[in-house]
């Protein structure tokens, strides 16, 4: 089944489900079901009552009656209003509650998910799932089911008591009603295709989007802003034509139902003054059924729209689900408390790779002991970064053993685990807020003093006073208010914070200046003292004071050893020392 056919489906299964997260608010449902039923029965009362006014009081002159049967309506206008307005309140309030757990439910699916996951699911997709999608879903109790729920049961009661008045008359006036069959039809078709295409354009809007305003330095540095703008000329043209498309249908739908409605009222007439005439009908039946026609059209004329919100909450809802659904997530997470580790790290003859086409590790073994400093050297796709990235759990080895304190990595609990190991990237991420925010990231348990004796004892506490505001300074988005150099430092102090038995640094000292990669340096011998790190770096030297140090080369390890001893066997980590020494005496030149 195409993708298209799919959509167009009717999901009760995911109607089933949306609903299975309103069970916690069952009182409130069941509130909202007996509140239409209620509404239904009473909304034929009002024209009923004017009939009664016009045949039985105004036709006879009798003011008292009249009086007390107008008080009686405003009565029952007073509480059908405030019953349709509790009606429309709790049916809302269910539907935000329902997306605000179901949001909840999605984002915490998102942050468990395997980094894997987020290698094949494009971020702008996920943000249109847990934002656009959800708002759709409220739609489902908002106008969805539960409003035509409530109408149809209007309908009906409306079309019964028209009948019981007078069956004749009822069929007259409702003859026009296959010609409103057929454009509510065409109304929803067209619609339900054009609900289709936004949803569509939406998502593509926002992947779009995302992508090009995280890479924004690369479109300009490359100067293709006209070019990108054309891309997104492109998708956002077919967004509009979409809306237009559905602007068309409710422009040609809503007159058509107002000229069936004339029509309708027209048979009324026609109809209705040849039975006075002959003394069939009175003037109150004639003033009643304009009255039922008016309040039978107007949920006939959204009913259609609202089938076409309903399935669009349903797909929107199949959508959702499966992003839960999704199995790429930590299945085998262990129990161990990972509190107190020393740190030895054991590989053995690990193999991994992302696509099953392309290994990434080949029986990659290495002992590193607790307390001691490893750096892994290669090539850019020897697998340095796979080989850490492997350590947290946050992609699973195809073959072979880790061992933290002698213990299989998988008997660890994920999060204890990840909790004792700090990492230290090149491509250093911040948060928009304050600095304590970044370090912290937002945990209220670590005081400001504990904060600020960490950048003590890393040597950044001078600079980060003298930013505006000091551990108060605004980050904005992605740090972009602060130098390379000055998000790394950050870096390695949310990464001491937490007191790591384990440190990575992956090309911490990279891309810095000189001055810079002397504060970092200092940063990183005061983080690495003690505690068990590996190392990645291409500056010799952070390399040169590693215990030991291991050559990858194509996911396989060449050399293991010392600097010195490696420098002595002439091998490839030789080659490697020697190119980095060239490009040093040409940078001094």
């Amino acid at each position: 089944m195409s993708k298209k056919k799919k959509d167009q489906k009717f999901n009760l299964s995911a109607l089933r489900r949306v609903f299975a997260f309103a069970g916690p608010y069952r009182r409130t449902l069941y509130t909202v079901a007996m509140l239409a039923i209620v509404l239904a029965t009473i909304s034929p009362l009002r024209p009923y009552l004017i009939k009664v006014s016009v045949d039985k009081y105004i036709s006879h002159n009798l003011l008292q009656g009249l009086i007390q049967i107008s008080l009686v309506q405003l009565g029952l206008l007073l509480v059908e209003s405030m019953l349709r307005f509790w009606f429309t309140y709790r049916s809302n309030w269910l539907g935000q509650t329902v997306v605000n757990d179901m949001r909840n439910t999605v984002f915490r699916k998102i942050l468990h998910q395997n980094i894997s996951y987020y290698d094949n699911t494009a971020i702008g997709t996920l943000t249109t799932r847990t934002i656009n999608d959800m708002e759709a879903i409220n739609d489902i109790f908002s106008e969805g089911i539960i409003s035509i729920v409530a109408d149809t049961l209007t309908i009906i009661a409306i079309i019964t008591v028209m009948a019981v008045t007078d069956w004749r008359l009822t069929l007259v006036c409702l003859a026009t009603f296959p010609l409103l069959i057929l454009a509510t039809w065409w109304f929803k078709e067209a619609v339900n295709k054009s609900y289709q295409r936004v949803r569509n354009a939406v998502a593509a809007l926002n992947a779009f989007v995302q992508e090009h305003l995280t890479g924004m330095y690369i479109v300009q540095a490359f100067a293709a802003e006209e070019r990108e703008l054309g891309k997104f000329d492109t998708i956002n043209r077919e967004h509009r034509d979409a809306n237009i498309k559905g602007i068309f249908a409710y422009s040609v739908f809503f007159p058509i139902v107002e000229i069936i409605l004339a029509l309708s009222l027209g048979l009324l007439v026609w109809y209705g003054a040849s039975r006075i005439l002959n003394y069939g009908a009175t003037p109150g039946i004639i003033i009643s059924f304009v009255l039922y026609l008016n309040l039978l059209f107007r949920p006939l004329r959204m009913m259609a729209d609202k089938f076409n919100v309903l399935q669009m909450g349903v797909i929107a809802a199949d959508r959702v689900f499966t992003v839960l659904d999704s199995e790429e997530y930590l299945k085998d997470n262990g129990s161990e408390s990972a509190e107190g580790i020393k740190g030895e790290v054991i590989f053995k003859d690990i193999h991994f790779r992302y696509k099953p086409e392309a290994p990434v590790l080949r029986g990659v073994s290495f002992h590193l002991k607790a307390g001691k400093t490893l750096a892994v050297v290669g090539h850019t796709g020897a697998g340095k970064t796979s080989l850490i990235s492997i350590l947290n759990r946050q992609y699973e080895t195809e073959a072979g053993e880790i061992l933290i304190d002698g213990r299989n990595l998988k008997t660890y609990d994920i999060y204890s685990l990840r909790s004792r190991i700090g990492i230290v990237l090149q491509d250093v991420f911040l948060f928009s807020g304050t600095i304590t925010d970044n370090i912290t990231l937002r945990d209220e348990s670590i005081t400001q003093e504990r904060v600020i004796d960490v950048c003590r004892m890393l040597g950044i506490h001078d600079f980060i006073e003298r930013l505006p505001g000091g551990y108060d300074f605004n980050v904005m988005e992605r740090g972009s208010t602060l130098s390379q150099g000055q998000r790394q430092l950050l870096s390695f102090a949310r990464a001491l914070l937490y007191d790591p038995a384990i440190l990575i640094l992956d090309e911490a000292t990279a891309s810095v200046d000189s001055e810079t990669e002397v504060l970092i340096q200092q940063a990183i011998d005061k983080l690495i003292k003690g505690r068990t790190s590996i190392v990645i770096a291409h500056r010799l030297s952070t390399i040169r004071k590693a215990d030991e140090i291991l050559v990858l080369d194509k996911g396989e390890v060449k050399e293991r050893g010392d600097h010195a001893s490696l420098i002595a066997a002439q091998g490839e980590y030789y080659k490697l020392y020697t190119a980095v020494e060239q490009r040093k005496e040409k940078e001094v030149l």
